[in-house]
Formats: structure tokens, C-alpha cells, sequence
């Protein structure tokens, strides 16, 4: 199950998808923009396959056995991420991924995947640098995140230029986009996030906005999984503290 401000979304034993509660902004799915407060409604072109579910605001995405992300309803900032702002009141695919994908995490204003491959991309609103992708411009179909991702192949050497060194590649394993940011999770339990920081939430030891991934500080023993809000975050251990 998945909640939004004020719609929820559960995924079916078979695959499907189904939604209850408001519908102004269409993020129900089935077509129109009437709530349905006292039953639950289908979506639209979503009576199986579906495997994960996440729902911010007025927006709603879901992740298809085949690895894609389609989203519906509110698009103002391009939370739908396929190249336009238009609301949608049915699922529309999420521009260049409609495989590959492993994770996905909706806010209000915006949402990430990560990919098969192991990098980020997000998509939508970018003030602070929620993003990650070294900017503070909306985008309205998905960007990687920097620094984040499979290394680029070194160049073959030539007789007027010499290899540059391979960028370092962090793997990853989860990744939670909250309002003003996100973060991820690393295959070694370290956890990086980017984004607005006015009350310390990508803990860095500062209130810095960061527009690219930052190190989380001064957890004490291995990261497992992460959960990230409005303006705060947190992760739990190994061992099941959490911090």
C-alpha cells in the first residue's frame, strides 16, 4: 500500500492496482477526478503486473514486472515526469524508463528510481537541489543523480590525448525521495542525500543545501534501511536501533 496527502493505493494479490479517497487531481487513476470515499476504484490499464506502488501529494507511480514507472495525477512541476505538465488522469509512462527499474519513491512535488544498473534518476520539482543532478532547474522527464552510478568506461588512449581517471561509482541499494530531497542507501550501509538541509535533514553536519549526494555523518554501526520526510530523516541499524 501506498498513502498520498490525501489518496491511498494498494497493489492486488494479482497485480492490480486499486485507490481510494480524493480524486481532484485525477490521482485515483480510473479516468476521472471524483472522489471515492466510500469505495475503492481501479486504475486504469493496471489489472496486473504491477509489483510496487508509491504515492506523494496528488501523485501517484507504480513499477510494472517489466521494470517501468508509470505515474498519474497532479503534474505542475512534472512529478509525472513524461515531458509535459500536464495533469493525468490515467497512467502515463515515465519518459526512458520503461525497464529497468528496481525501486521507486514518490514526494509531492517530484519522485526517483533507481535503476537495475545502480544509478538514481529523479524527476520534477528541483528547488534546494532535490534532484541531486548538480541543479536547481525543474525537470520534467528524469536526470541522473551525480555521482551516483555505473563507472564510465575509461577512454582508449591516443597519440594527442591520455586516458582520464574513472569516476568513482557508488553502488546502491534503496533510495526514499521526501519533499525538499532524497536520499540512498549504499551496498555497504552508508547512506548519502542531497537537497533542501534548513534543519540538518541530509546529515551532514550542516544546514547547507546540497546539490549533490553528501555523506550522512556519525551513524554508529551499518545502515539497513532508510526513510526519509519533509524536513527530517532516518535510518535503521543493524541490530534494529535507529537513528
Amino acid at each position: 500500500i501506498a498513502a498520498g496527502q490525501a489518496h491511498n493505493c494498494g497493489i492486488t494479490n494479482s497485480g492490480a492496482v486499486q485507490c481510494w479517497g480524493s480524486n481532484r487531481s485525477g490521482q485515483l487513476g480510473n479516468g476521472t477526478t471524483t472522489s471515492s470515499a466510500s469505495a475503492i476504484v481501479n486504475v486504469t490499464g493496471l489489472d496486473s503486473g504491477v509489483t510496487a506502488i508509491a504515492a506523494g501529494g496528488d501523485t501517484t507511480c507504480a513499477l510494472t514486472a517489466a521494470g517501468g514507472v508509470k505515474c498519474w495525477g497532479y503534474n505542475d512541476v512534472g512529478q509525472l515526469g513524461d515531458g509535459t505538465t500536464t495533469q493525468r488522469l490515467t497512467p502515463v509512462d515515465v519518459s526512458g524508463l520503461t525497464s529497468g527499474v528496481t525501486e521507486i519513491s514518490v514526494n509531492a512535488r517530484g519522485a526517483c528510481a533507481m535503476l537495475s544498473s545502480g544509478s538514481v534518476q529523479c524527476w520534477g520539482a528541483n528547488e534546494y537541489g532535490r534532484l541531486g543532478d548538480g541543479t536547481i532547474n525543474t525537470r520534467l522527464v528524469p536526470v541522473s543523480s551525480i555521482g551516483v552510478g555505473p563507472p564510465t568506461p575509461t577512454p582508449t588512449p591516443t597519440a594527442t590525448a591520455t586516458a582520464t581517471a574513472t569516476p568513482s561509482f557508488v553502488p546502491i541499494q534503496a533510495v526514499a525521495a521526501g519533499d525538499f530531497g532524497g536520499c540512498l542507501l549504499t551496498t555497504s550501509g552508508t547512506v548519502r542525500c542531497w537537497g533542501g538541509n534548513a534543519y540538518g535533514q541530509l546529515g551532514d553536519g550542516t544546514t547547507t543545501n546540497r546539490l549533490t549526494p553528501v555523506n550522512v555523518s556519525g551513524l554508529s554501526s551499518t545502515a539497513v534501511s532508510i526513510s526519509v520526510g519533509t524536513f527530517a530523516s532516518c535510518v535503521v541499524l543493524t541490530g534494529g536501533a535507529v537513528q
